[in-house]
C-alpha cells in the first residue's frame, strides 16, 4: 500500500501494557491488538506500540493452552512508571478462573498506575481484577454476560452493566470477545478520528462500528426462537427478577393477561409452564454462581430467590442431576487439570 506523507501527519503516540492474566482469553486479546496494528498501517507509523507484563516475567499460557511470551515483570513494571517507559494505558487480559487471581502486589500497581494519570482497563473478564483493586467503586463498567452474576454479587460497589465497552473516569473495560475490538476503535477514534476509524473497520472487514451499549447476547426473539411478543416481555420480567422471584399473579397483572392466558401461551412457545420456565433460569443463574464464585451454597440459593438450601439443592439436582456440591467439586477438579497443563 502507499503510505501518506510523514510530513502532513499527526506523530501522536500512545503506549500499552497488556497485562497477561493465567487463562486468559486470547480472542479479545488478539483483537485488541490487530486493531492497533492496523491503524498503525494505516497512519504510515507506529503511533501505538506496546508490550507484553506478567506477574513473574514468565510465559503466560491462555485458555486455549497457547502461552505467550512477555517483555516485562511487575516489578519491571512499577519501576517504569516513575521514567520514560511509563506507559499511557494499562489493560487487564483474563479469562476463565479469573476470580482465583488475587494478588495483593497486582492490585497495589493497578492503583498507583490509576493514581498516576495512566489510564487502566480490562478486556473480557479482566474487570474483576479491577474491582479486586478497587478501582471500580462506583463506576461504570463491563464484563462477559456469563460472569455478570458472580461478579454483581461479589463487587455490589461496582456497577457493571451487559454493555460491549464502558469507559468511566479514564478507566476502560469491556466484555470480551470482539467487544475488545470496538473498545480499541473508540480509542482510535479518540486519538485520530473518524476517519481512521473507518479505514481500519475496512481493513478488518468490519461493516460497522458498535455502540458501547449494544447488546452482548442475541436478542430474546433470536436466542430463544420465540415470537410472541408477550411472552418475551414476561421472560424478560423474569430474568430482572431472580433473587426475589413474582407471582404468577403479579405477572399476569404486569403483562396484562390472566393466569390461564400465560399458561396456554408457555405451553405452546416453551413447551413448559411459566413456573417451571422461570425456576429453570433461576437455576441457570445459580450455575453461574456456583462456577465463577466462592459464595457459599446458602447464599447462591438466598440471590436465586430460593428459601432455603435443601431446597434448592433438590431442585438443582433434578435439573443438573448433580448436587450444587458437586457441580463445584467438579470445577475444582476442572482448575487442578488446568493448573497442571491438561487443557480442557
Amino acid at each position: 500500500m502507499d503510505f501518506p506523507d510523514m510530513s502532513k501527519i499527526p506523530t501522536k503516540t500512545r503506549s500499552l501494557v497488556f497485562f497477561l492474566v493465567p487463562h486468559f482469553t486470547m480472542l479479545p486479546f488478539s483483537a485488541a491488538v490487530e486493531t492497533l496494528r492496523i491503524a498503525n498501517r494505516m497512519l504510515g507509523y507506529p503511533a501505538y506500540s506496546w508490550r507484553l507484563a506478567s506477574t513473574d516475567g514468565q510465559k503466560v499460557y491462555s485458555s486455549s493452552g497457547i502461552g505467550l511470551e512477555v517483555n516485562s515483570a511487575l516489578a519491571d513494571e512499577r519501576r517504569y512508571l516513575g521514567g520514560e517507559n511509563r506507559p499511557n494505558m494499562v489493560l487487564v487480559c483474563s479469562g476463565i478462573y479469573v476470580e482465583e487471581f488475587n494478588n495483593k502486589s497486582v492490585n497495589a500497581w493497578l492503583r498507583e498506575t490509576y493514581n498516576r494519570g495512566v489510564a487502566v482497563g480490562s478486556l473480557c473478564t479482566g474487570a474483576h481484577v479491577l474491582a479486586q483493586a478497587g478501582l471500580l467503586n462506583g463506576k461504570r463498567c463491563a464484563i462477559h454476560w456469563e460472569n455478570l452474576p458472580g461478579f454483581s454479587e461479589t463487587f455490589p460497589q461496582a456497577e457493571v452493566y451487559a454493555d460491549l465497552y464502558e469507559v468511566d473516569s479514564n478507566l476502560y473495560t469491556c466484555a470480551g470477545g470482539t467487544a475488545s475490538l470496538d473498545m480499541m476503535l473508540n480509542l482510535i477514534g479518540q486519538d485520530f478520528g473518524e476517519n481512521l476509524v473507518n479505514r481500519v473497520c475496512e481493513q478488518q472487514l468490519t461493516d460497522r462500528v458498535r455502540s458501547p451499549h449494544d447488546r452482548q447476547r442475541l436478542p430474546l426473539r433470536a436466542r430463544l426462537g420465540v415470537q410472541n411478543a408477550k411472552v418475551l416481555s414476561i421472560i424478560e420480567l423474569m430474568e430482572s427478577n431472580l433473587a426475589e422471584p413474582l407471582s404468577l399473579l403479579e405477572i399476569a397483572d404486569d403483562a396484562g393477561l390472566s393466569r390461564r392466558q400465560i399458561e396456554r401461551l408457555f405451553r405452546q412457545e416453551m413447551g413448559r409452564s411459566p413456573a417451571r420456565y422461570y425456576l429453570e433460569i433461576r437455576l441457570d443463574r445459580a450455575r453461574h454462581l456456583l462456577v465463577q464464585s466462592s459464595m457459599p451454597v446458602v447464599e447462591v440459593a438466598v440471590a436465586c430467590g430460593f428459601v432455603s438450601a435443601s431446597h434448592f439443592s433438590k431442585c438443582y439436582r433434578e435439573l443438573y442431576n448433580r448436587s450444587p456440591q458437586q457441580e463445584r467439586a467438579e470445577r475444582k477438579l476442572t482448575m487442578s487439570n488446568n493448573r497442571t497443563g491438561v487443557v480442557i
